[in-house]
């Protein structure tokens, strides 16, 4: 059924409430201030904190739904993007008509609430993809407007917001934890291995290549396993998850009928006073210099796309070996989200180098869009 207009489906009176708070200021946290926050999480931690989310909640996605209103071309009005409005909209009644937090009780109903709209917007990513397919079907290739910098400048945003609307309430939720994994503030581990992490992303892009291809290119990891630093895991998981699988597939495709044994997919990890770098390097044949500016976009992918207009999205498994052009700007998100960055360097004819920057000082705020 088609997601119906907006004064069809709210209330005038929440819409302005939405413009209301849309407009209020937000406020970033830093990696470190949420690591000393959460240290020894007490009733008393968790209430402030809630109390914290209370406010802060509505106001981000607020202004996301706001945006997601007004998008150019015609975006708005397509049937997936109104989906993902009314689940934002939905969210911003339920965190308003939460009353006000006093105690631990209401600490606790409220908690339970935020894990519930968190699972609400478990899709966001694949829907937001349908919607960008929906437009771009609109447009014959031919009149495929060139310069679409709009568009991805405005998913820049809304995904930065959407990483950092989940860290806040997965952290909240993790702090619940009565047997917290050694060395862990919610989601954040204060002593990572990013070999390790590595390994881990590895073995699951691999795996995948396995089930795609049949086979699949040896990983050589180089780095301290003994070496760590404060960070998320589950985000340091998803970026390398993505660069390996970028590159398992480069070298396996490249690979595939020649009676070469395929080159190896290199991970080298580095501890830098300012960043630990994370460097992946292929020999997948490389990037031409014409695709490099594409690769950062949301419209480019070079693999089949694995979203249809008939998808169950709520079943939709989104962990697929390639498909609707997003892991790269997204992992970059995710890099930059705590104050690090994503590099590609290519060499067109021989293979690519990935370099992850991650920001070992922890006190960058986060890039609120």
């Amino acid at each position: 059924m088609a997601a119906k207009k907006l004064y069809e489906t709210f209330s005038k009176a929440l819409i302005e409430e939405v413009h209301r708070w849309g407009s209020l200021k937000q406020t970033g946290v830093s990696l470190r201030y949420m690591m000393e926050f959460g240290s020894t999480p007490s009733d008393r931690t968790l209430l402030i904190s809630a109390q914290f989310l209370h406010k802060e909640l509505p106001i981000r996605i607020a202004r996301r739904a706001i945006e997601l209103e007004s998008l150019p071309y015609g975006l708005s009005d397509k049937s997936a993007v109104l989906k993902v409005r009314d689940w934002y909209l939905d969210s911003f009644r339920d965190l308003r008509s939460f009353p006000e937090i006093k105690d631990t009780v209401d600490e606790l109903n409220f908690t339970q609430m935020i894990k519930m709209i968190k699972v609400r917007h478990n899709n966001v990513v694949p829907m937001m993809a349908l919607g960008v397919q929906q437009l771009k079907k609109d447009f014959k290739p031919k009149t495929l407007p060139t310069n679409l910098d709009e568009i991805h400048q405005f998913l820049d945003r809304f995904y930065m917001s959407r990483i950092g609307i989940r860290m806040l309430i997965g952290q909240h939720v993790a702090l619940h934890d009565p047997n917290p994994p050694p060395d862990c503030v919610g989601y954040i581990h204060t002593k990572m291995s990013p070999v390790e992490v590595a390994r881990h992303a590895s073995e699951d892009a691999r795996s995948i290549c396995l089930r795609e291809y049949g086979s699949a290119p040896q990983i050589d990891i180089y780095g301290d396993p003994s070496f760590t630093f404060p960070y998320v895991p589950s985000h340091l998981h998803l970026m390398v998850f993505e660069l390996v699988k970028n590159s398992l597939r480069a070298v396996q495709e490249r690979f595939m009928d020649s009676d070469r044994v395929a080159p190896p997919v290199r991970i080298i990890v580095a501890d830098g006073i300012e960043d630990v770098t994370i460097k992946i390097s292929d020999e997948g044949g490389g990037i031409p210099r014409s695709g490099l500016p594409k690769i950062f976009t949301y419209l480019y992918s070079t693999a089949q796309n694995p979203l249809n207009e008939n998808l169950d999205i709520e079943s939709y498994d989104a962990v697929t070996m390639a498909g609707y052009g997003y892991g790269l700007p997204i992992s970059r998100l995710y890099a930059r989200y705590f104050g690090g960055d994503l590099q590609i360097i290519s060499m067109e004819g021989y293979g690519t180098d990935a370099y992850l920057h991650l920001s070992r000082l922890g006190d960058s705020q986060e890039p609120l869009p």
